[in-house]
């Protein structure tokens, strides 16, 4: 009896400890880390809502930019960082369920080493040319590429990218073979589209709508099953000829594994909360990302099945960094 009243003791005064942490929470500044380098999509959405939350909430956040290896470098610092709710990462879809297959070695297991907290975003990705190009429409791109096997250029923000797999996705859906140009990262990208010395990009929504808007490139597709709402006009691969054609990329917030529950549900309701916001949900819109939301069992979910489902396409394009 005596050694099952100590571990009850035990019990409740670790469970009035957590809580009285959480209470507590934060203690100091929030570090957001965006795997990538600013002004993407990552680094927008990430300045975008947290502004929100630490607005409401009072809590201060620092977004640390720090890019290379497809993102997981910021993802692995996040994960081997003390679990104490102070240090979190705003991943997606490339470092959550690209990597593990694409990486013969990865430095965190995306399922054991973070806590989900939700999903703030997801956005279409847009494929585009410069104005320089013949290519009007998806149907011009099938035609030169058919014409011409292997000539046309396809470029990317980086081997193994969601980018990079998406438009594999649509070559196999349209039986065509053109020739990637992986790019390390989009700045370098952008410029040789724009100037015509590559035919076609692609990457998300939130990377391109400025330079779209700005009449320096022209949009041919979207790759989401409906028309993105700020690109009204550019029509979507499936009503292009391409039914079933159904591709997006999404951005969710994670802490290191270990975190308190009480830390990750309070992070869930703030960033939930926010996420309801007429405003915000405009301007998250006005940059081509959807706000999401939901449960971290919910996030949680979605990282477990879309592993194997990018798992099979990086498999089938070849794509391997050792």
């Amino acid at each position: 009896m005596n050694t099952v009243r100590r571990f009850l003791l035990a019990l409740a005064a670790s469970t009035l400890a957590t809580s009285a942490f959480a209470q507590a929470w934060p203690t100091k500044p929030i570090r957001l880390v965006v795997p990538f380098p600013p002004g993407g999509g990552t680094d927008s959405i990430a300045r975008e809502v947290s502004q929100k939350v630490a607005a409401a909430t009072g809590w201060t956040f620092v977004i640390d930019n720090r890019s290379g290896a497809g993102g997981n470098l910021g993802v692995d610092a996040v994960a081997k960082s003390p679990p104490d709710g102070h240090t979190l990462v705003l991943g997606q879809t490339s470092n959550l369920a690209i990597n593990p297959t694409l990486y013969a070695k990865m430095p965190y297991d995306p399922q054991k080493d973070l806590a989900p907290v939700v999903v703030l975003a997801q956005s279409a990705l847009v494929m585009v040319t410069g104005t320089s190009t013949p290519y009007k429409s998806v149907a011009d791109v099938v035609a030169a590429a058919k014409a011409k096997p292997g000539q046309l250029n396809f470029a990317s923000p980086g081997n193994g990218t969601v980018a990079h797999l998406t438009s594999e996705l649509f070559q196999k859906a349209a039986g065509i073979d053109t020739q990637h140009v992986p790019y390390k990262g989009a700045a370098q990208a952008l410029t040789d589209v724009i100037s015509g010395n590559v035919d076609l990009y692609m990457a998300s929504v939130p990377t391109l709508i400025g330079q779209i808007r700005n009449g320096k490139l022209r949009a041919l597709a979207v790759t989401s099953a409906k028309r993105v709402d700020d690109l009204p006009s550019v029509a979507t691969i499936n009503e292009s000829g391409y039914k079933g054609f159904d591709a997006v990329t999404w951005f969710g917030l994670l802490a290191p594994a270990g975190t308190p529950k009480d830390v990750v549900a309070r992070l869930n309701a703030e960033f939930n909360k926010a996420l309801q916001n007429p405003e915000l949900r405009r301007r998250l819109g006005d940059e081509g990302a959807d706000a999401v939301g939901g449960s971290p069992e919910q996030f949680a979910a979605l990282i477990r099945d879309e592993i194997p489902r990018w798992g099979r396409v990086v498999r089938e394009s070849g794509a391997r960094i050792d």
